[in-house]
């Protein structure tokens, strides 16, 4: 007879062996697996009215995934992309145990079965250069604080980094001069290079001479000397948004965000004409599949392809009543 698997310590070698130590994925990853498996485990617990540390591996089946997503989707008002967020961390958990817990295949196939809810893809937001240009021109340059947020927004819009990646930039990152780049450890812990071009070195050359805060190895610390935190970020690109607006109205209906500059900085590249598979390496994307939705964004590039063609000369028609049994088919 198979002892039932105990959930507990298969949880903490999936986190600790699985992710940490085998796949080394990112803290950004680590913490959205453990916010999905913290709301996970309290739902079951008020389900099952069983504390998480006594659960079996044979009570987490699929309708009570699907339950606890149904709940997070129409009680917290969580969206369609991130409940496939929170299945997509469940999935891994559960192919981790696959391995580890062989007796157990079938249920865990149906758990791998449940699939990602289908939603209304959205075009990519991205900025356009008066926008770009009226942020950049919003931080005061007389403060400390002005000069570090547009060195901050100038090397986010010229690079395309992701958050964490700029949040956690050092000084000895970067290489000025010939062939001047940042190096970053980004999703995936893959390592990439970014070239600077001659205006954001410029900028860059400048901040490195300000008097460093903290440990001095952070490139653009808090006013503390600490990291940027995620909300510090996004405070700091509103309160420049809002100023910005002032010159350019249009921001003020837009939320700029660091992934949104990600976003205008490969369409930039895209409109350039720079190919597909060099922005996938300049964004560090996994596939170049994934800079597909670029393609889709701007509807002056698809004028400017529909310029290009030979369109096809047709001439207006009389019209003509449709037979009335081909109606009734085309009606069903």
């Amino acid at each position: 007879m198979t002892t039932p698997a105990s959930l507990a310590p298969l949880l903490e070698r999936f986190f600790t062996q699985r992710l940490m130590r085998e796949r080394q994925v990112s803290p950004h990853t680590i913490s959205s697996y453990r916010d999905t498996f913290r709301q996970f485990l309290k739902f079951i617990q008020q389900r099952l009215h069983k504390p998480p540390s006594r659960l079996g591996l044979t009570e987490i089946d699929a309708p009570l995934i699907v339950a606890f997503l149904d709940d997070r989707e129409k009680r917290h008002g969580l969206g369609i992309r991130s409940r496939n967020l929170r299945l997509t961390a469940i999935h891994s958990f559960f192919r981790y145990a696959a391995f580890e817990e062989p007796a157990h295949s079938a249920q865990i196939q149906r758990v791998l079965a449940i699939p990602s809810k289908r939603f209304t893809r959205t075009l990519v937001p991205f900025l356009t250069r008066p926008e770009v240009d009226a942020l950049l021109a919003a931080p005061d340059h007389r403060t400390w604080s002005g000069r570090r947020d547009h060195a901050f927004l100038l090397v986010a819009i010229q690079t395309g980094l992701r958050l964490s990646e700029m949040t956690g930039l050092k000084r000895a990152d970067f290489i000025l001069g010939a062939g001047a780049h940042v190096c970053v450890i980004g999703k995936g812990r893959k390592e990439r290079c970014v070239p600077l071009a001659q205006s954001t070195q410029a900028v860059l050359k400048a901040w490195l001479r300000e008097p460093p805060r903290g440990d001095g190895d952070i490139l653009f610390p808090s006013a503390q000397g600490g990291h940027l935190s995620v909300h510090g970020v996004q405070y700091l690109l509103t309160k420049h948004r809002r100023a910005a607006s002032q010159v350019c109205p249009s921001l003020t209906t837009k939320r700029v965000t660091v992934h949104r500059l990600r976003h205008t900085m490969a369409m930039d590249l895209l409109q350039a004409g720079v190919d597909r598979s060099v922005i996938a390496l300049w964004l560090g994307h996994e596939s170049v599949e994934t800079t597909q939705i670029y393609l889709e964004a701007t509807l002056a590039m698809k004028e400017q392809a529909l310029a290009k063609t030979s369109p096809p000369h047709g001439r207006p028609g009389r019209y003509q009543p449709e037979d009335t049994l081909l109606a009734f088919l085309n009606g069903l």
